[in-house]
């Protein structure tokens, strides 16, 4: 069976201008980045306002496997089936992280027959947006350090910065550390820490805003930290929101590239789902609405985190509406929620596999909570048996549920054009009730129990009085009716990544709370979770090498 990459490396690229032109771009709507990507205009989505959108489909997932259930794989495969049936479909997602490509997974573009090319590019530094976000992050990090170092005239309280520096891989070594050691000429003493360039609030920023004017508008909003009488300080204070703009013009146009099948995709933007609001750009998704009759997205991890926060926040933030949601459920993952060891996953047990039933069930209650209509997608893998995949399909069919078999992996497109026919005939439903989990209007602490209650299935949460004093000093700052970005691992249903299946009779605890005012939103850090993640015990680097030909191996 070829690899992933094997599969990648063995497909017919087109080149970009031919993507472009099936878009119906003109050339001032596009510049090459090579012979096989592009960046789209700024000026692009301004020049399409007038133009009615397509159906926007959102593709999440029940909690998943350590390696994930192919949720990138489905969205892919899915925007590939609805061109093979005459619609013209484009696909909207988020880029890789090198942390997690050189880590855990090994390449986050979809995999077998439903990846988006070039996928080395992809998964490395592509066309550089990432590098532009740890750029803008470290630079504003270097000018707090200059203020303070040259008199301070803001009177910055250097015990009370609140702002990190960043890189784009997982370094557990950098959580904490000390800079501004070695006499008056080398700074300041004082705590900093870094957290991984994904989970920066510029990252956030740049996958919130509308147009470069906004782009601005909102990095001179973030809040660095507090002055001695605790007051906030903002970039706009430091004079530096055109500086970090500049260095983010060219990372704020979304990127064109292709699938296996040359359908179109756009690819901007990569906060993670479990520390930040997972979900690729507002100007992706809204360009690929304008440009297509339908636009396959996804949302990172499960439906507790991804699907609460494109729709709590960035569907409100970007004024647009979802058709319809894809949730993608597996075999091994719901045998895993049964109780299987996740080294046991791939021997047939039904068993457990009804056990794990409770985890769906949970996801199509909280789709259910927002009004919206859904199709289950059971995303196939080799080692599945026909008793277990045709028993999660009886399963949705005695309640009523739509579900479709896919093997988009193995088959491309091919193998998702039922879920494709399923998804047509859902996005037209006109049984949609949509409702948010929370009003804006809603303290802090009511949001965050509203989300751990409806969406965790928790019984409450239990605030830290670290986090209780944040909530006083946040409501008091006027922050109180910005969303809340909820920070959980994504393993479980709650806080706890060793309870699976459907916990219940458990509490949320509410570590503390950091403000993203550029971003306009709170985040809530839950349990143990860290916005710097550390690589596993076998990183998936030690499989990766490049031949004296420049070709790329080991990389999925």
């Amino acid at each position: 069976m070829a690899t992933d990459i094997e599969i990648a490396q063995s497909a017919t690229l087109k080149p970009i201008e031919d993507i472009a032109a099936s878009l119906d771009l003109s050339k001032d709507d596009w510049e090459p980045y090579g012979h096989t990507k592009a960046k789209l205009s700024n000026n692009l989505l301004d020049k399409l306002k007038d133009k009615p959108d397509g159906k926007i489909i959102l593709v999440t997932s029940i909690n998943p496997t350590p390696a994930g259930e192919g949720k990138s794989t489905v969205t892919v495969g899915l925007g590939q089936a609805l061109n093979r049936l005459g619609k013209k479909a484009i696909i909207a997602l988020r880029e890789p992280s090198l942390g997690p490509v050189m880590g855990m997974k090994g390449g986050a573009a979809g995999g077998g027959y439903s990846q988006v090319l070039p996928m080395e590019d992809i998964n490395l530094h592509f066309t550089g947006d990432l590098h532009a976000i740890t750029s803008a992050n470290n630079a504003l990090s270097a000018f707090i350090d200059n203020h303070i170092h040259r008199g301070n005239k803001l009177n910055i309280d250097p015990r009370r910065i609140e702002w990190k520096r960043v890189m784009d891989m997982n370094d557990r070594v950098l959580r904490q550390i000390v800079v501004g050691l070695g006499g008056p000429l080398k700074g300041v003493p004082r705590e900093d820490g870094f957290n991984i360039t994904v989970a920066s609030e510029i990252m956030a920023i740049l996958c919130l805003a509308t147009s470069l004017t906004n782009l601005k508008e909102r990095i001179s909003n973030i809040v660095i930290g507090y002055t001695y009488d605790e007051e906030p300080i903002t970039v706009k204070d430091l004079k530096i929101e055109g500086a970090l703009t500049l260095l983010l013009k060219d990372a704020i146009k979304p990127n064109l590239v292709q699938t296996t099948e040359n359908t179109a995709a756009i690819i901007h933007g990569g906060p993670f789902a479990n520390i930040a609001h997972g979900c690729n750009s507002i100007m992706a998704t809204k360009t690929a609405a304008k440009l297509g009759d339908y636009v396959v997205t996804e949302a990172g991890f499960g439906a507790d985190l991804g699907l609460e926060k494109f729709l709590d926040i960035k569907s409100r933030a970007g004024g647009f509406e979802t058709d319809a949601v894809v949730i993608v459920a597996t075999v091994r993952a719901l045998k895993m929620h049964g109780g299987v060891a996740k080294d046991n996953l791939q021997t047939e047990n039904v068993k457990a596999l009804q056990a794990g039933m409770a985890n769906l069930e949970k996801h199509i209650e909280t789709v259910n909570q927002f009004g919206l209509p859904f199709v289950v997608a059971i995303n196939k893998f080799p080692s599945d048996t026909h008793a277990e995949t045709d028993y999660i399909k009886d399963w949705c069919e005695s309640r009523g549920i739509d579900v479709a078999l896919t093997d988009i992996w193995a088959q491309g497109g091919a193998g998702g054009i039922e879920l494709a026919e399923n998804i047509m005939k859902t996005a037209e439903s006109p049984e949609r009730n949509f409702q948010r989990i929370y009003e804006l209007e809603d303290t802090l602490e009511t949001k965050i129990r509203k989300v751990a209650q409806k969406v965790y299935g928790a019984d409450g949460i239990e605030l830290t009085s670290k986090a209780k004093k944040q909530v006083a000093f946040y409501e008091k700052q006027g922050w109180g009716k910005l969303p809340v970005c909820m920070a959980k691992t994504q393993y479980s249903l709650s806080d706890d990544p060793s309870l699976v299946g459907r916990p219940s009779g458990f509490t949320v605890t509410i570590r503390e709370l950091r403000p993203s005012i550029g971003a306009g939103f709170i985040v809530v850090l839950t349990g143990d979770m860290m916005t710097m993640p550390g690589l596993p015990k076998k990183p998936a680097a030690l499989n990766m090498d490049v031949t004296e030909d420049g070709k790329i191996k080991g990389l999925f």
